[in-house]
């Protein structure tokens, strides 16, 4: 009987039921109205991804009133401001790429979507939208039109529990009960036991064998057949294929062999193969959830924020110390970690790490305000409202618009060889099977499934993921934060080392400062205290905690120049630091050494001049690195130390003053342009476009709260001195990575002799698979600790 399946979803039609529109059959109006969307919208290309790849649309009507009440949504968005809101929805139906690419392209469904993101392995969808043109209700109603219902839930909806998928431990579960009892009906053929083995009771047994093996046969190795067909429908064969095929062949032969009577067949060496598989798909799930937790733990920024303590006086604290009530100290340029209501009068509130848009947002006394904005102008005050999410700290660092993209090599080859590996192995198993057919049925088949299951390339396809997973642990632990895998192989290219001077070789700790210039009275140190408070500059940061405690007040104004200086207001009074250009005062030529300048009222008072202290191990880790990396040492302030650091530094360093914000990125793009690979050091303040020019930007974190999402790397302060080994162990990383991929194509070339040659069994191959999965991640695991302690 001819069956017609829907279109849309691929689901049988009842012929009474069957509605024809544009040459096509549908289950129902609700397939055929999501093809009219689709239709209406140009996105017809949906199901070129995959045949029938949509859900039936189900009836909804009414469900989602709740989402008219305005405090209820609020609850499910994760950022709303002004125009911009951002909602993070979980929808069970996704399911493949083709699902990807329509939640990806909602923004041509409703103009008021801006951009919609999917996280397809947690089977969610992250939608920035415009609240102005479309609701949140109108997108939930839209989604579940087109056959993706989002799953909500209120309740804890923020601290929700993930279900934990159990799936994989069942199947191990049946394939080992019915392998175990398999094996125990057949230890008489096994022997031969003529006695014990009655010939009455022989088919009996066999066909309980028979029985005991549809379980894991069509439950347990379900998933191998599923992603088979969708690799053959997509036509990209990937390495469950010859999986599945032998697990097929080995059924098939088997069920002929009791039927005809030939013997018992191969049902526990088929029972053994599927349960050794997912024995070992369990072990690399493990290592790969241990890899990301150790990842989750260990992404907190070790960034600082300055609370203000009961008594008025601050400390700073890391973001992670952070809980709901406290007060916080928000400067200029600072991210806001948390969310939470401003107590100050008023600021403006840049939120372009989270919405992309460099557009300050104002924000008035009791306002909300959302973690990952950026602080602008005058210090201000805040209340916490929940505690740190590390994830949303994470997500905001890992933001598309801050990726770089890079050509990764070591992927290259995974791919390459992936994609002729599957091919290269049918043919060599039909091969085998056509030689042996005809000499020994029995050794045919069992050459055939060895072939196809102990060639098994998941160890080679584990091998780069795995060993640079690993190492970006081994670098957390050592307070170095990376922002993906995909810097290890970039730190392992460098050739060229820039580092900023102020802040990054110089420490922010207490040094030698002097003023030079007109005595200041209690008054004047107290405006110039209070308008140093607010900036995050290294050497504001250094004389705000040189200069004595002073009353706290407000300043009516402030504002901070990039790589020139502060301009403040307080009680009526005008204050001015920065360089003696800022001020227009001195030369800086005729004093060749780094100052801080100060003017009151228009009246110029003085300078407070730096001694700078070097960061301990700069000369050890300059001599160091000399060896093998061009060195350059990029600074904005003027050349008065350059005797001085060419006494300490080796004499290849280039030294480079008086460069502002926009030079140090050109200088660092024409080092590019002269086929240099160049790893910026910087402090993530005056060097963000340096840090983002860079192929690597490395930020310096030291107690200051300043966030720059295009560096790609943030360093503990404390780790400066082993810049050097943490180049070097890139480097070994890599080398570990050819390593294993040696060895991977070593075990498959002796696996596969051994199966060719008929001396491998189908059950001996599927226990040397997981094995050789246990031996690379063994491997690499040993050599990249090996590695990080050597």
């Amino acid at each position: 009987m001819n069956t017609q399946n829907c279109f849309h979803c691929g689901n049988n039609i009842v012929k009474a039921e069957e509605i024809q529109f544009d040459e096509k059959s549908f289950c129902c109006t609700g397939c055929k109205t999501v093809y009219e969307i689709f239709s209406l919208n140009d996105l017809t290309c949906y199901y070129d991804f995959e045949t029938a790849p949509g859900a039936t649309p189900q009836d909804i009507k009414g469900k989602y009133d709740f989402l008219d009440n305005a405090d209820i949504a609020e609850k499910l968005l994760d950022f709303n401001e002004e125009h911009t809101q951002i909602a993070t929805l979980y929808i069970p139906h996704i399911h493949c790429s083709s699902c990807i690419w329509i939640l990806e392209n909602l923004n041509k469904l409703n103009q008021g979507i801006a951009a919609s993101q999917v996280n397809f392995h947690e089977k969610k969808v992250r939608i920035t939208f415009n609240s102005g043109n479309v609701s949140l209700k109108e997108i939930v109603l839209l989604l579940s039109s087109i056959g993706y219902e989002p799953y909500i839930s209120l309740e804890n909806y923020e601290n929700k529990k993930k279900e934990v998928d159990r799936s994989l431990y069942y199947k191990i579960g049946v394939a080992f009960f019915s392998f175990g009892n398999i094996m125990l009906l057949s230890f008489p053929e096994y022997f031969e036991v003529g006695e014990f083995w009655i010939e009455q009771y022989k088919g009996f047994f066999r066909w309980l064998i028979f029985a005991l093996a549809l379980p894991p046969f069509f439950y347990s190795a379900w998933g191998y057949y599923v992603s088979a067909w969708k690799s053959i429908k997509s036509k990209m064969l990937n390495i469950d294929i010859p999986i599945a095929l032998g697990i097929v062949v080995m059924f098939v032969r088997s069920t002929v062999d009791i039927a005809m009577g030939y013997g018992q067949g191969f049902f526990d060496s088929m029972c053994g193969l599927i349960f050794f598989m997912l024995l070992g798909k369990m072990f690399q799930q493990k290592t790969y959830n241990f890899l990301s937790f150790e990842r989750d733990y260990k992404s907190y920024f070790p960034i600082a924020v300055t609370k203000i303590l009961s008594d008025k006086s601050e400390e700073a604290i890391q973001v992670y110390d952070i809980q709901k009530g406290d007060r916080l100290l928000i400067r200029n340029q600072e991210l806001i970690p948390v969310d939470g209501i401003l107590i100050s009068e008023k600021t403006a509130i840049d939120y372009s790490f989270v919405t992309g848009e460099a557009v300050a947002i104002e924000k008035k006394s009791g306002d909300k305000i959302y973690a990952g904005g950026k602080q602008i102008g005058n210090v201000i005050e805040m209340e916490v409202l929940h505690s740190v999410s590390q994830s949303y700290l994470t997500q905001l660092w890992s933001n598309d618009v801050f990726q770089k993209h890079f050509d990764r090599k070591y992927k290259t080859i995974t791919d390459t060889i992936s994609r002729y590996f599957t091919p290269a192995l049918l043919l060599l198993a039909f091969v085998s099977f056509g030689f042996w057919i005809f000499r020994d049925v029995t050794t045919a088949f069992n050459v055939f499934t060895a072939i196809l299951i102990v060639a098994c390339p998941c160890a080679l396809a584990l091998t780069a993921p795995f060993t640079l997973g690993n190492v970006l642990r081994l670098m957390g632990y050592r307070k170095i934060y990376l922002k993906n895998a995909t810097v290890i192989e970039q730190l392992a290219k460098v050739d060229t080392v820039v580092f900023d001077k102020t802040g990054t070789i110089t420490t922010n700790k207490k040094t030698s400062i002097i003023y030079e210039g007109t005595p200041l009275n209690d008054y004047e140190l107290k405006l110039l205290k209070n308008a140093l408070r607010g900036s995050n500059h290294p050497l504001s940061r250094r004389l705000y905690d040189f200069i004595p405690n002073q009353e706290k007040s407000e300043t009516s104004h402030f504002e901070e120049i990039i790589g020139k200086g502060i301009f403040a207001t307080a009680d009526a009074h005008t204050i001015k630091l920065g360089s003696s250009q800022f001020l227009q005062h001195l030369s800086e030529n005729t004093h060749k050494k780094t100052k801080v300048h100060v003017e009151i009222d228009g009246v110029y008072k003085g300078s407070y001049v730096f001694n700078n202290q070097y960061r301990e191990g700069l000369e050890p880790l300059f001599d160091k690195l000399s060896k093998k990396y061009n060195l350059v040492v990029l600074s904005g302030d003027n050349d008065g130390e350059r005797k001085i650091l060419e006494k300490m530094l080796p004499s290849k360093t280039t030294l480079v003053f008086n460069q502002k914000p926009e030079q140090k990125l050109q200088f660092i793009e024409n080092l590019q342009k002269e086929g240099q690979n160049v790893m910026m050091v910087g402090d993530g303040l005056n060097d963000a476009g340096a840090l983002a020019q860079a192929n690597v930007g490395i930020s310096i974190s030291e107690n200051v709260n300043v966030f720059s999402p295009a560096c790609d790397g943030i360093l503990d302060a404390t780790q400066f001195s082993k810049i050097g080994y943490f180049l070097k162990l890139s480097k070994n990383a890599m080398k570990t990575i050819y390593m294993s991929f040696a060895l991977s194509l070593l075990y498959n070339i002796v696996g596969l002799s051994f199966a060719v040659s008929g001396n491998l069994s189908p059950l001996v191959a599927a226990i040397i698979m997981p094995l050789s999965t246990v031996t690379i991640v063994s491997f690499v695991t040993i050599m990249s600790n090996y590695f990080a302690r050597k």
